[in-house]
């Protein structure tokens, strides 16, 4: 709930924050410091003998700017006083909110409320007059205006005043039923108008006159905003934009109006005309819009994503192909999120991933070449005097071409300032007074820019090759066939030998740098023992070495000193085999290495390319089958995934037609990009037109399955239909459809392999659907479907078997080869059978019955339990026992559903997920979060049927659904990631759990910082997380550590940071 209002002393407007906690404060921004400061702490205005409003809160100011009123109670109206000017009243203080109070209304369940202006210039007893729109107890809508009567309390003294709602005018006894919105109209009309659904209204509260028009096409609105004293716009919920214009008679008052559509827009939640015909749609279930309102028309100036809510989400990660069960750990944003966002008309499939982006600004092609066999990528100044780049050099396994840049135009050229161009190059980059260096497996040479003549060359002796080579502007590092180490000095582009050593079979060169952070000095990485060392130059003599595998087994294959962090020492980054990416912090002075690190980016060795950022200061990227971005945010290293998945390799192209870009080699093109400095979320999205209810993702088919439902108005009666689609992964193509029957609608989509026939495994899509409406005197009527489609090899749907069902199919899953449907009252398992091999059925096998409704269910992996949702009584557990057969007897138990264990608190569930051994994170309808654990090892057999709330809190959004992920992760990993959580506002979590030995340090940190971070208003983050629901309110979350809360510590200045560490046994740079 927003309001603004402007003190008196204020330059700006400050803003009201009400919260769903019946909790306000208020803020203003600080221009000099650009940030929010708090005016006023939060105000508790909760009264847990009140019952909330069923309608929502809703806060109006007076015309008059003297009170401020809040409903947040049934039948309570709270009056919030703005302090006028009077003796002992502070100057700072007028116009700035006093202290509440409350009065009682008879009218209950409010729809809609109003404070209507003053027809006249108000005199000193008049009191603002507000309009309820309400429903009385036979549910018929009536209109009633009331006095707002407030008495203040003494100057200086701590009584609040007296207000009272009395003096009714009782208006509009026959309302239209979906009346639903009051709108003010402002002098000189004066007046009230009515939006129904098949009319408008509009009342004088002086004469009680009215004047009712009705609508060409029944509606409902949703929202309105006004223009002037007689042009308002209206939205629908169809997202339709009107233009109702008031006609006033000779005496000024409402003789009538015009309404007509001016074009359609996202379903709107808020209108806010801002001026000069601009208008911002804010949405909810779509994107938020800026219109330009033209001559019968309008014009969309600006798109604001928005992915709420977000009904179902499946989690994809293109590079490894795992979507649940995924093995490798990942840097932030490998892991691609595909959401149903959106309602109707403004429904969507959204691909949301957080990484840094790659905006594409040119596309070479293929250059009439395999890009399969590109080696690497260099850009070079080929004339003299240029500030930036101009040629692009692709290296390629038998061959080298380069592509001249001009303005817009490219150009591969046959000859280049004496390179050689018919090998593949190994490095190529400018030197001082305007030379090239290349160096390919053959020799090393140089050249001037001016005549393009080879200057100075060198070459191996006995025909060896190199294999590895690293340059400075002074110096050059070869290693020949890896076993020997070469140094070279540039001169004025004259190369001269200065030192070699050999290191023998036994010790081969696996990678190699040198750099000028790290003056006087290389670094070597070893095939044997996972070794790497710091050589001094020019002689080369070892200094240290450091093992960088325990085991020995991975070896380091690629090497880079950058300086990644301003103002402190440069880092190494060494790429092993196996994945991994191991850091160091390098010593300058002493060449020592410390504070080793590493992070898993994939299962291939990543390559190194710098990509300077100003001020001495780099990021690097790191190329392997998940791209990673690396680069400094808050004083820490931080590792991002790039959003392009196929990137082959990168070098930075900083040319005069695309500054600061980078240019890129994937197997089927060359690219010129735009690289993002930091990681954002990426949103991508299709529209779909329909409601995305469910998603399937059938993983190596790559295509998603999906159930939607479509809403449209004809000749003003609502139509409904549901299809089940299967749409292309990539390109969001719609590549088969299956419509539902009449009155039925999805409800749950499952992607199995399932048996053919033939004893194989073949992609299979379960669908459940469920009827509208309930027939009268039919208890053995239909009521749901579960449907099985096969996905052909053309990539259509063929559906091969159904069971009716006398419920809706809440949810799906699969329990080994069977399928647990969790049904109205019931969860169900079926058997999917053959009785020949072209003719599949389902058979019910056994059941479990509910406490009320399973809302969700999930099956633990490996294990034939399943944790069941229930809508009011929190999870069960229960246990699949297939039935057998033995002897000759034929004896055949029936299949068993047994529950095992049960959480045996009130709470309605929205969502359940397996994220560990016994234990299951559950989401409930008020936005907490609990993790409960079952204690196998418990005394009594209670106590192992019983399942233990271990953790809580209060995440303030309902969670719609949990999707388990399985990431490999090492032994010293501090967090565990488990599930991804999508919520009803857009949001996505994830959830982790902390390894044992960091939980305490985490849990003391978070309390530590609860004392130093302000929160808007001042709101106590103990408050704001802690665990409520209509049963119990706690004091405090319950071991659980709020990741992004915790994150702020970086954003503390260095003295609080040493404050919040003092006592915990870490320093602020463990922390970080």
């Amino acid at each position: 709930m927003l309001n603004k209002f402007r003190p008196q002393v204020s330059k700006t407007d400050h803003l009201f924050v009400g919260t769903d906690k019946q909790a306000y404060y208020i803020l203003s921004w600080d221009a000099e410091k650009k940030r929010m400061r708090t005016e006023k702490s939060y105000v508790d205005l909760a009264e847990k003998t009140f019952r909330d409003n069923q309608t929502g809160d809703r806060s109006h100011i007076t015309p008059d700017g003297k009170y401020m009123t809040l409903e947040l109670y049934e039948g309570v109206v709270t009056v919030v006083p703005f302090i006028q000017r009077a003796k002992k009243i502070p100057e700072a203080d007028i116009g700035t909110l006093g202290e509440h109070t409350q009065t009682r209304i008879p009218e209950l369940f409010v729809h809609s409320s109003c404070f209507l202006y003053p027809r006249r210039s108000p005199g000193k007893n008049d009191k603002p007059k507000m309009a309820l729109l309400y429903e009385d107890s036979q549910s018929q809508k009536r209109l009633k205006i009331r006095e707002l009567d407030y008495s203040a309390g003494v100057p200086g003294s701590d009584e609040p005043g007296v207000a009272e709602m009395e003096n009714d005018i009782d208006l509009g006894k026959e309302l239209d039923r979906g009346s639903n919105y009051l709108v003010p109209v402002p002098a000189p009309a004066g007046g009230v108008l009515v939006l129904g659904e098949t009319q408008i209204r509009y009342f004088n509260e002086e004469t009680g006159e009215g004047v009712i028009q009705a609508l060409n096409e029944a509606t409902i609105f949703v929202a309105w905003a006004r223009i002037d004293n007689q042009r308002f716009l209206l939205a629908d919920d169809y997202g339709r934009l009107y233009l109702l214009m008031l006609e006033l008679d000779g005496h000024q008052e409402v003789e009538g109006w015009h309404i007509h559509v001016l074009g359609e827009t996202s379903r709107a939640n808020v209108l806010v005309y801002l001026d000069a015909g601009r208008l911002f749609v804010g949405s909810h279930q779509g994107d938020s819009q800026v219109l330009k309102i033209e001559v019968e028309d309008i014009e969309v100036i600006q798109t604001l994503p928005n992915i709420a809510p977000i009904l179902d989400c499946a989690i994809t990660d293109l590079g490894t192909r795992t979507g649940e069960g995924q093995t490798s750990e990942f840097s932030s944003g490998q892991a691609r999120i595909i959401t149903g966002s959106g309602a109707f008309k403004d429904g969507s499939l959204r691909s949301v991933r957080s990484g840094v982006g790659l905006e594409d600004v040119a596309v070479l092609g293929n250059m009439g070449r395999d890009l399969a066999s590109v080696t690497n990528l260099f850009s070079i100044r080929s004339e003299p005097g240029l500030g930036s780049v101009d040629t692009l050099l692709v290296s390629l396994i038998s061959e080298t071409a380069a592509f001249k840049f001009q303005g817009d135009e490219v150009e591969e050229v046959d000859d280049l300032k004496g390179l050689q161009l018919s090998e593949s190059t190994l490095l190529a980059r400018n030197l001082k007074m305007s030379r090239i260096m290349q160096v390919t497996s053959t020799e090393v040479r140089t050249s001037d820019i001016e005549s393009g003549m080879v200057q100075s060359s060198w070459s191996p002796q006995n025909n060896q090759s190199i294999t590895d080579v690293s340059a400075t502007d002074d110096h050059v590092l070869v290693a020949v066939d890896g076993v020997q180490l070469v140094l070279l000095e540039i001169n004025s582009g004259s190369l001269r030998e200065t030192a070699k050593r050999n290191f023998g079979a036994d010790t081969q060169i696996a990678c190699l740098t040198i750099s000028d952070l790290l003056p006087d000095k290389c670094i070597i990485g070893f095939w044997q023992n996972s070794m790497v060392s710091t050589l001094k130059l020019p002689n080369l003599e070892t200094l240290q070495s450091e093992q960088i595998s325990e085991e020995g087994l991975s070896v380091p294959r690629s090497v880079l000193i950058s300086q990644v962090l301003e103002k402190q020492p440069p880092t190494l980054f060494i790429a092993m085999a196996d994945g991994n990416v191991v850091t160091f912090v390098v010593d300058v002075q002493t060449s020592g290495l410390s504070g080793k690190k590493s992070i898993l980016l994939g299962t291939q060795q990543a390559s190194f390319r710098e990509l300077p950022r100003g001020n001495g200061v780099s990021a690097v990227v790191a190329t392997c089958e998940h791209p990673s971005m690396i680069y400094s945010s808050e004083d820490r290293i931080v590792y991002s995934a790039v959003t392009a998945e196929d990137v082959s390799y990168l070098c930075p192209f900083d040319s005069s037609a695309f500054p600061n870009a980078v240019a890129i080699a994937t197997k089927e093109d060359i690219k010129i990009s735009l690289v993002d400095t930091e990681r954002t979320t990426h949103v991508q999205t299709q529209s779909v037109k329909e409601t995305v209810r469910r998603i399937g993702w059938a993983v190596d088919a790559k295509a998603f399955g999906l159930g939607t439902i479509k809403r449209e108005l004809r000749d003003g009666y609502e139509l409904v239909k549901s299809h089940f689609k299967l749409v292309d992964e990539v390109a969001f193509e719609v590549l088969d459809t299956y419509a539902l029957n009449e009155e039925e609608l999805v409800e749950s989509v499952m992607y199995a392999e399932l048996n053919d026939g033939t004893g194989e495994l073949a992609d299979h899509f379960v669908v459940g659907t469920a009827y509208l409406d309930e027939e009268e005197g039919q208890s053995d009527a239909i009521r749901g479907r579960i449907l099985v489609f096969e996905l052909t090899q053309e990539r259509k749907l063929r559906l091969i078997a159904e069971k009716s069902l006398k419920g809706a199919c809440r949810c799906l899953a699969m329990v080994g080869d069977k399928i647990a449907a969790a049904l109205v009252k019931t969860v169900v398992i079926f058997g999917f059978e053959y009785e020949t091999s072209s003719a599949p059925f389902l058979r019910k096998l056994c059941s479990y019955r509910t406490s009320t409704a399973p809302i969700d269910i999930a099956v633990t992996p490996g294990d034939n339990q399943i944790a069941v949702a229930d809508l009011m009584k929190s999870v069960s557990v229960v246990q699949y026992k297939p039935g057998f057969t033995t002897g000759a007897s034929n004896t055949s138990p029936t299949d068993t559903l047994e529950e095992v264990a049960r959480h045996y608190q009130t709470t309605w569930a929205t969502a359940v997920a397996h994220v560990g051994e016994n234990m299951w994170v559950e989401a409930d309808a008020e936005g907490n979060l609990l993790v409960l654990n079952r204690d196998m090892n418990g005394v009594t057999e209670d106590d192992r049927r019983r399942l233990q709330v271990t953790s809580e809190m209060n995440l303030g959004e309902m969670v719609n659904r949990i999707r388990r992920i399985d990431v490999g992760v090492g032994s010293d990993a501090v967090v565990v990631p488990k599930a991804f959580m999508a919520t009803v506002e857009g949001s996505i979590y994830l959830f982790a759990l902390i390894s044992p030995s960091k939980q305490n340090l985490l849990m003391q940190l978070q309390a530590r910082l609860a004392e130093f971070v302000q929160s808007p208003g001042h709101y106590e983050f103990n408050k704001y997380r802690a665990f409520k629901n209509l049963v119990r309110e706690a004091e405090e979350p319950q071991r659980f550590v709020d990741g992004e809360f915790v994150e702020r510590f970086l954003d503390c200045a260095p003295d609080v940071q040493t404050q919040c560490v003092e006592g915990l046994g870490v320093g602020v740079e463990d922390i970080k």
